[in-house]
């Protein structure tokens, strides 16, 4: 059974879950030059940001916003295509908030706190008792009716959801102090000297961007921050410091509301916001115990169900056999007389004879050319590999022509492919 700490009285009827989802994620290079990170594919039919929204859903919150803003065709497509099962009648709802200059004509969403404020009319309209406020291009599994327990019980003003962190790894993070009872005294972004946990020397508090509130009471708040000329209109710039000197702030620990499944060995939490973290989140899938169990039904992620038929491998003689070792393969893909190992492919992908994958993260619709030996690489949505092409094996011929990353990884796009040669 999944580990849950949930009690019996939900809190979760009377919330409406708001999903921060504008973000540029200019880390991931290439992969965001067509899309928002959080639309960014991963473990081989999801997008990002369905895990924020399958916690939501899978904690019984059933109204839901999204904001969008940049580059955000891919992400409405999929939202539409992929949660769209909301019903008004069963008082569901699922809005989808673009940024559309509805507070003024030259105004787009200026920081986090704006996406929120330019929407209050919507939020109203629906009167949610409590409001969950969602970063959304974060993977990890999450009970949030157990943190709303928590800020009820608490009697807090806001409660943040927090991980434990190594203190020398929190310098990248925004960072809380706390007393002994979880109290947040102070609040700090990207500390040279990251403050440590009350009897945790070498621990820190690391900010989720995950924020629970009375609504009414948020909603003062973004009245009273749009009216300071001197905000960023940023939650995690101007909202949460200011609550933590003039409110009740307490944190929540992610480690008493992350859902595990038994084979899972620990909590799970991922911020997939570089080249190299993405390719190691994908790749580790692969592993035959791994850190993030997709395959739990009792928390399951929701996506949109591409209709696909099956994988399929052909062909089986010496040195053209269809085989994959220790792969995910997603409905759709052929592989034909060649071999994948540690590797993940998503949707419709061909694989040719007599080419080798290792360690690869294959988005929708690439087709992969006879005679390729592609190792650690990351290759973007309908590329076609020319036959014969190798990378991975010359560190300095990849970085000519392609993203080569300090970890070795090779991002690779249509646009570098057809560069080659020229």
């Amino acid at each position: 059974m999944t580990q849950s700490l949930r009690p019996a009285a939900p809190v979760s009827r009377d919330t409406m879950a708001y999903v921060l989802a504008g973000g540029r994620g200019s880390r991931l290079l290439e992969l965001t030059d067509v899309r928002a990170k959080p639309a960014v594919y991963i473990g081989g039919k999801m997008r990002i940001i369905d895990f924020a929204l399958s916690n939501a859903l899978n904690s019984g919150i059933r109204r839901i916003g999204v904001a969008t803003q940049y580059k955000a065709h891919s992400l409405i497509r999929h939202l539409q295509r992929g949660w769209n099962f909301f019903r008004m009648e069963r008082n569901e709802s699922f809005d989808i908030l673009p940024a559309s200059q509805r507070v003024s004509e030259d105004q787009w969403y200026a920081g986090t706190a704006d996406a929120v404020y330019q929407n209050i009319d919507i939020i109203e309209s629906y009167d949610p008792k409590y409001i969950i406020i969602l970063a959304g291009d974060h993977v990890y599994r999450m009970d949030y009716e157990v943190m709303l327990q928590q800020h009820v019980n608490s009697g807090a003003d806001v409660t943040i959801g927090c991980l434990e962190v190594p203190r020398a790894e929190a310098t990248g993070f925004g960072v809380m102090a706390v007393d002994d009872n979880d109290r947040i005294v102070s609040f700090v972004e990207k500390p040279a000297v990251p403050p440590s946990i009350p009897g945790q020397p070498d621990k820190s508090l690391a900010s989720m961007g995950i924020y629970v509130f009375e609504t009414k009471f948020l909603i003062d708040q973004l009245k009273r921050d749009a009216a300071d000329s001197s905000s960023d209109r940023d939650f995690g710039k101007d909202i949460i410091p200011y609550l933590v000197k003039n409110a009740k702030a307490i944190a929540h620990r992610f480690a008493k509301s992350c859902v595990r499944s038994p084979m899972e060995p620990a909590s799970y939490w991922r911020d997939v916001g570089t080249v190299d973290a993405y390719w190691e989140a994908n790749i580790d899938l692969t592993d035959v115990v791994p850190e993030l169990d997709i395959y739990d039904t009792n928390w399951p992620i929701w996506t949109h169900g591409e209709i696909t038929p099956p994988a399929k491998f052909v062909h089986d003689e010496e040195g053209r056999r269809g085989q994959a070792v220790a792969s995910l393969v997603s409905g759709g893909c052929i592989v034909s007389g060649s071999s994948i190992y540690k590797t993940l492919l998503f949707t419709r992908v061909r694989v040719n004879s007599y080419a080798t994958l290792e360690e690869a993260v294959v988005l929708p619709g690439v087709n992969i050319g006879r005679y390729s030996r592609l190792k650690k690489v990351v290759i973007d949505r309908g590329v076609n590999i020319p036959e014969g092409l190798v990378v991975g094996e010359d560190p300095v011929f990849d970085a000519k022509r392609f993203r080569r990353t300090e970890g070795g990884v090779c991002l690779i796009t249509q646009r570098m492919i057809d560069k080659i040669g020229k």
